[in-house]
């Protein structure tokens, strides 16, 4: 399978290159504006075909293209690839306006190719478990997402689409929040954004996604309550689960690597797999769209009292 990668920064080079250049089934071609980068990187890696032009990747044989440039990309070049039948994954956010995610979602359906958002928080192995211990005696009460920055605070669409939107697609689980059912609260000064807190009701779940901006430290915590029992994280390795008012360590094995434990791995193995099928499953499809339009819908608001 020859995967055509567009765009070699920094989260390419941390946590794509490293994974998927590892797979024996997978034969990568390279595409970035700086011949330098393309140069050293087509080195490092042994790959053989690259090239600067995303629009050459056509005339490579590539079967799935991969999108890592910046968002305000995003669009023109997913569409390029779905308009030739060659299935497209990018990195959240496919856009910072919904009205363009929609557009490539109808797009990729009428040519009936997979569009894949990079969404890898959904595929964290440490939540596997404890995500499905919801049940008729004991369903879950609340999940509740916390992603802080240090001395960040921005423009409410960048705040939103590229940082906030990782806790608000984590905790959107089932996609079935309407836009006018989010309590949204925010922090501004300056006209810029400080902290955003957003809920909504889920059958018997409180669901939560927060955001400080100017915390204390970079930091991120995750907690899950069913009747009597309770999961707190504060990274992706370790954990504690509450039960019997006793507390009990969870850690993933020690030598799990640290992409695998932010859910790189299983994200790329699906990709690999939609690529394989032509499919992006329905339930995945709806979810993508209602994250955005969560976004969206988040943004207009707090854009109206910034």
């Amino acid at each position: 399978m020859r995967i055509g990668l567009i765009g070699l920064g920094d989260i390419a080079q941390k946590a794509y290159l490293p994974i998927l250049t590892e797979f024996p089934s997978v034969e990568a071609v390279f595409c970035t504006r700086s011949r330098k980068v393309l140069s050293e990187l087509a080195k490092k890696y042994r790959v053989n075909d690259f090239c600067c032009d995303y629009k050459q990747l056509l005339n490579m044989d590539v079967d799935a293209v991969m999108i890592h440039s910046a968002t305000s990309t995003h669009v023109d070049i997913a569409s390029y690839f779905l308009k030739n039948s060659i299935p497209v994954f990018v990195d959240k956010p496919l856009s910072t306006d919904y009205g363009d995610c929609e557009m490539l979602h109808d797009l990729a359906e009428r040519v009936r190719q997979p569009i894949f958002v990079g969404f890898n928080r959904r595929y964290l192995p440490i939540l596997k478990e404890p995500l499905l211990q919801a049940s008729e005696t004991s369903p879950l009460l609340y999940f509740g997402w916390e992603k802080n920055r240090h001395n960040l605070p921005g423009p409410p669409r960048t705040f939103v689409f590229d940082d906030f939107i990782h806790p608000l697609d984590s905790v959107n689980q089932f996609a079935e929040v309407k836009p006018e059912d989010l309590m949204i609260s925010e922090q501004v000064s300056n006209f810029v954004l400080n902290r955003l807190d957003v809920q909504w009701q889920s059958g018997s779940a409180l669901i939560q996604a927060s955001m400080n901006r100017l915390n204390g430290a970079t930091n991120e915590r995750i907690a899950l309550c069913y009747k009597n029992q309770s999961y707190l994280f504060d990274s992706f390795h370790t954990g504690v689960l509450q039960k019997a008012n006793q507390e009990q360590l969870i850690r993933l094995p020690d030598w799990t690597p640290m992409l695998a434990s932010k859910g790189f791995n299983v994200m790329i193995e699906h990709w690999l797999e939609v690529v394989s099928k032509g499919k992006l499953a329905e339930d995945i499809i709806a979810r993508n769209l209602r994250t955005h339009l969560l976004a969206e819908t988040i943004c207009q608001q707090v854009e109206k009292r910034v």
